[in-house]
């Protein structure tokens, strides 16, 4: 087997990637491989280099060192071929005040290319998913930041993307919604899309993905599937929460002063 079909096995494929911004080191060194249908969790505490990676994975970023790949294809040297595989998910969503909902996905499946009739159907199937259509054809800037939330996921549905990237996944939403994405997270990866997700919930992680990664300090210092994650923390006589905790930095002592 040529080293192409070896390349092409895999959904995401981050080699030797590092990013810096002046003397600080975000991203070092990080290695990762993801197949069709996993659903990967990326923990770690603020400014371990979750978000610089993300950044980079969907093009907004450019790596200092090593190279990213889409389903072959390199973020650097083929950006557009990468980006139409990719559905991405930031952790502050943001849509064009003046559109309403589904002219925002209109407009989103417009530029994948997709077929008028294909986008209205899908829409509308979108709207019934996420329960948005009593407000979907509001302005976007009455939305609330959960409304906008389900808005900007159906934008990264839409167009069937191989890989969807997603940045802190249940920020504003309801406990009721957070379980319909969960649902649809996994229903996806059955029919073998990939998700890349980060996120500072542990138990979010361990209820949802098959694979777990650690970053601290820009270094990947934990991956496993979350049985074993589990397994190494009672090998080392704690949780799986006190294992992430070693691993990333000593918990802090809380000291408070009296108010008697």
């Amino acid at each position: 087997m040529n080293n192409k079909n070896l390349e092409d096995e895999f959904i995401l494929t981050i080699d030797g990637v590092s990013k810096s911004f002046g003397k600080t080191l975000a991203v070092n060194d990080l290695n990762l491989e993801l197949r069709s249908g996993e659903i990967f969790g990326f923990l770690g505490p603020n400014g371990a280099g979750k978000t610089t990676t993300i950044k980079m994975i969907v093009s907004l970023l450019r790596p200092n060192k090593g190279t990213i790949k889409i389903g072959g294809h390199s973020i650097v040297s083929e950006p557009v071929e990468a980006k139409k595989l990719i559905g991405y998910i930031p952790d502050n969503p943001y849509i064009y005040e003046r559109l309403t909902g589904r002219e925002f996905l209109e407009l989103v499946g417009s530029l994948f290319g997709m077929e008028r009739k294909i986008i209205a159907k899908r829409i509308e199937m979108l709207f019934d998913l996420f329960g948005v259509e009593e407000w979907g054809d509001d302005l976007s800037c009455e939305y609330s930041h959960g409304m906008s939330q389900k808005i900007i996921m159906a934008s990264a549905i839409l167009h069937d993307p191989r890989l969807i990237v997603i940045d802190e996944p249940m920020v504003g939403l309801d406990p009721q919604s957070q379980r319909l994405v969960k649902q649809i997270i996994r229903k996806l990866a059955e029919q073998g899309t990939t998700f890349f997700m980060s996120t500072h919930t542990l138990s979010v992680a361990e209820d949802t993905c098959t694979k777990i990664g650690i970053i601290n300090k820009g270094k990947l210092l934990a991956l496993g599937n979350p049985d074993r994650l589990r397994s190494d923390a009672k090998m080392s006589g704690k949780t799986l929460e006190e294992y992430f905790i070693h691993l990333t930095g000593e918990e802090r002592k809380v000291n408070l002063w009296s108010l008697k």
